[in-house]
């Protein structure tokens, strides 16, 4: 199995806790959530309607993402949609912190 690959996106500082960034990365745009000192990494947009994730509703306690066009709603762990009309997973990458430094998967998992 190959080595993944990760990219630096930024500082745990601009993630706060409970909140979602979308970053711009060679393979596209993806988010990450900070959840109880976790991250999660998934692509921006949703796979129904096509807008950005990091715009709509993020849920902590249940660590889901809602999308603010469609409704759709995803858990940021699995990628997998939980209801709305979205019928397709979220792709969703490995993510990391290495030395207070962000850093996301150059390709999704799974």
């Amino acid at each position: 199995m190959p080595e993944v690959e990760f990219v630096r996106v930024g500082s745990l500082g601009e993630i706060p806790e409970g909140e979602v960034r979308a970053y711009d990365l060679p393979i596209g745009r993806v988010a990450v959530a900070h959840v109880e000192a976790r991250l999660y990494a998934f692509s921006d947009a949703c796979t129904q309607a096509g807008c950005a994730l990091s715009d709509g509703v993020f849920d902590d306690r249940e660590a889901t993402i809602e999308c603010a066009s469609d409704g759709s709603v995803f858990d940021v762990e699995t990628g997998e949609p939980l209801s709305g009309p979205a019928q397709d997973p979220l792709p969703v990458h490995p993510a990391r912190l290495l030395d207070g430094w962000v850093e996301v998967g150059e390709h999704p998992t799974g």
